[in-house]
């Protein structure tokens, strides 16, 4: 599970990564401890490549209260098709959530040891996301974001059984062309 995780590179630097202008990044400081249900950089497409805010925790359309989103942080890849909350954003609602590094909590017996987990280059990547939008009843609009799980690479498996999906820049496209319908990509 990944329940905490930073953005902390330079605007330059992740906008060059993801082909945007850094003045759409000017309201970004760097981040050292992202946490669930605080607002995070999300990056969509469509026409162009936009970052726009989202409150970490999914609230699907249909909630009747938003603290659903609360036990949403995470949508594990290998079921999003069979569960209701995250079917349809995965059809139309694709986005990435950007960052640097994540951190993951090894099982030490007598307490967890954090590990920080980030690229070899530093470099920020992106995180297979979806996201929604819900409107309560005064018609206020929040829009969330979860970040979805697989299993580990060979490094991070000493750690912990599970790490967000890092998309590589070859995939980016893809994952959030509203077309493609197979989870796999």
């Amino acid at each position: 599970m990944c329940g905490r995780y930073t953005l902390t590179v330079a605007k330059k630097k992740l906008a060059e990564e993801f082909n945007l202008h850094e003045v759409q990044l000017k309201e970004l400081p760097p981040q050292y401890n992202i946490a669930p249900l605080q607002s995070v950089p999300v990056l969509l497409e469509a026409p162009e490549p936009r970052v726009e805010l989202f409150r970490w925790g999914l609230i699907p359309h249909w909630a009747k209260d938003p603290t659903i989103g609360d036990r949403m942080i995470n949508a594990r890849k290998e079921t999003l098709t069979e569960k209701p909350s995250f079917r349809e954003p995965l059809e139309n609602q694709r986005c990435l959530v950007l960052a640097d590094g994540f951190y993951e909590w090894k099982d030490e017996g007598r307490g967890k040891t954090p590990y920080y987990i980030r690229l070899k280059s530093k470099d920020p990547f992106g995180f297979a996301g979806l996201w929604s939008s819900w409107r309560n009843p005064n018609g206020s609009e929040i829009r969330s974001c979860a970040i979805i799980t697989g299993e580990p690479n060979e490094l991070v498996r000493s750690i912990h059984n599970r790490m967000p999906v890092i998309l590589p820049r070859e995939k980016r496209e893809l994952w959030l062309d509203p077309s493609r319908h197979d989870a796999d990509e």
